[in-house]
C-alpha cells in the first residue's frame, strides 16, 4: 500500500504541462497491448492527456483529463504492465511491478523544479486550498510539450510563416505548427530502427513545401545529430526551386530538392526511410512499391484522394450502404488503406494505421506506419476481401511483378 501511494505522488507531480511522456512496457500477457505511450495533448485550449495503446499492427487512443489519466496509468500498471518510465521537465522516474505485485516506485526530481514546486504548493497551501485543489488548479493555463516546443525560434519555421521571429506560434498556422509535431513524434518512435552509426537515406515523395521535410531533416540532423541525407522529390518546379534556396539558407547540407514523378524516380537504389504524405491516389501505391522494392527498414504514409477502390468496388452484401456517393466514398478510402497495410504485411512489414492528427483538423489524418521485419506474413482473408470487392489495387499489381508478395 505504501508503494502504490507513491504511485499516486508521481503521478500527481508528473502530470502536467511539463509531461513529455509516460512509457508502459513488458505487458503481463502476449495476448493484449504490448506498449503505452502518454502524451499531453492541448484540445480546444484545454490541457488533456492522450494515451496511445499500441498493439502488432494498430494504435488505439483515449483522450482523458489528470485525473482520469492518472487512474488510468496506475490500473494498467497494477494489471497489465510490469514496467513504467516517466520523462518531463520536472525530472524522471521509473516503476517496476513483480511477478508477486510489489510496486518499485523510483523517482528523480530536478533541483530548480523541485524548489519551484514546492514554493508555489506552500503558497496556494497557505490560501487554505487542499492537495485535491493543487491537482485542480495546475491544470489551468498549461501549453503542449512539443517536440519543437513554442517560444524557441527555428529557423525554417519562420521562413515558412509558422513563427515569428520571436518563436511564437502564428495563430492563423497553429494547426500546421500541431502537424509537425504531431509527424516529429512518430519519427521520434521509429528512431531505433535507424543507425546512428551510419548515414540514413530518406526519400520524400510529393514533399510539396517541405514543411515536414525540412522539420524531419532539423528533428533527425540538428537535435538528435543523426548522420542522414534526405531527398524531397514534387511535380512543381517553383516550389522545389524555393525548397533549394531556404535547404542553402540554412545550410542544410544533406537536404536536396529534385522535380520528379514517383513512378518514374530512379535516383538511388538504396533507401532507408521513405516518406510518402498526402501522395494523390495510386502515387501513394507507387511510393510504397518503390520502398519495398528497395527494402526501406520504415515507410511513413498519410495517403490521401483514394478514388482508386471507389471507381471499382461492387459488392451485393454492401451495395444497400455503396449506393450513397459519401459513405461509399468513405468506406472505400478505408478500405484502401486497409489492403494496403495488409499487402505491406505480405511484403515483410510490421504494419499500423495510426492516426495522424486529429480529425477536426484535416480529414486525411490515417498514417500508415511500417517497419521491416523481413518475415513475409500472408493475410488471411486479404485476397479475398480483394476479389470480394472486385477490386484490382495498383499497390497488389506493383508487388507481384517486384516479386514481392
Amino acid at each position: 500500500m505504501e508503494n502504490e501511494n507513491k504511485l499516486d505522488e508521481a503521478l500527481l507531480f508528473f502530470l502536467n504541462e511539463s509531461l513529455e511522456r509516460i512509457i508502459l512496457s513488458n505487458p503481463r500477457t502476449k495476448d493484449g497491448f504490448l506498449k503505452l505511450v502518454l502524451r499531453p495533448l492541448l484540445l480546444q485550449g484545454e490541457l488533456k492527456f492522450q494515451a496511445e495503446e499500441f498493439t502488432e499492427k494498430q494504435a488505439f487512443h483515449k483522450n482523458m483529463g489528470a485525473e482520469e489519466a492518472a487512474g488510468y496509468v496506475k490500473e494498467q500498471l497494477l494489471t497489465l504492465y510490469r514496467n513504467g518510465e516517466i520523462q518531463s521537465k520536472l525530472g524522471s522516474g521509473t516503476v517496476l511491478v513483480s511477478k508477486k505485485g510489489t510496486v518499485t516506485v523510483k523517482i528523480k526530481k530536478n533541483g530548480k523544479e523541485r524548489a519551484a514546486g514546492q514554493k508555489k504548493a506552500a503558497r496556494i497551501c497557505a490560501d487554505g486550498l487542499s492537495r485535491e485543489d493543487i491537482s485542480r488548479l495546475s491544470l489551468h493555463n498549461r501549453k503542449k510539450n512539443y517536440v519543437l516546443p513554442e517560444g524557441t525560434p527555428v529557423p525554417f519555421l519562420v521562413d515558412l510563416g509558422v513563427m515569428t521571429k520571436e518563436g511564437a506560434v502564428v495563430k492563423a498556422r497553429y494547426d500546421k505548427f500541431r502537424q509537425i509535431n504531431r509527424f516529429l513524434e512518430f519519427v521520434e518512435d521509429i528512431l531505433p530502427g535507424l543507425d546512428p552509426s551510419r548515414e540514413t537515406r530518406i526519400i520524400d515523395f510529393g514533399c510539396g513545401k517541405s514543411y515536414l521535410t525540412f522539420a524531419m531533416y532539423y528533428y533527425l540532423k540538428e537535435i538528435k545529430g543523426y548522420p542522414v541525407r534526405i531527398v524531397g522529390l514534387d511535380l512543381k518546379k517553383d516550389v522545389i526551386a524555393l525548397c533549394s534556396r531556404l535547404a542553402q539558407k540554412f545550410g542544410f547540407e544533406n537536404l536536396t530538392f529534385e522535380h520528379g514523378n514517383i513512378a518514374d524516380y530512379e535516383g538511388t537504389d538504396q533507401v532507408d526511410m521513405v516518406v510518402t504524405l498526402h501522395a494523390c491516389d495510386t502515387a501513394t501505391d507507387y511510393a510504397l512499391a518503390k520502398a519495398v522494392r528497395w527494402g526501406a527498414r520504415v515507410i511513413l504514409s498519410v495517403p490521401c484522394c483514394q478514388h482508386e477502390l471507389n471507381k471499382q468496388v461492387k459488392n451485393d452484401f454492401l451495395a444497400p450502404v455503396l449506393q450513397y456517393g459519401l459513405l461509399k466514398e468513405r468506406m472505400s478510402a478505408l478500405l484502401t488503406d486497409g489492403i494496403r497495410a495488409g499487402l505491406l504485411e505480405e511484403a515483410g512489414y510490421r504494419t499500423q494505421i495510426l492516426e495522424f492528427i486529429d480529425m477536426e483538423h484535416t480529414p486525411k489524418n490515417i498514417m500508415i506506419r511500417a517497419v521491416r521485419q523481413g518475415k513475409k506474413k500472408k493475410q488471411k482473408g486479404l485476397e479475398e476481401l480483394i476479389q470480394g470487392l472486385h477490386a484490382e489495387p495498383t499497390l497488389q499489381r506493383l508487388l507481384r511483378e517486384d516479386g514481392a508478395i
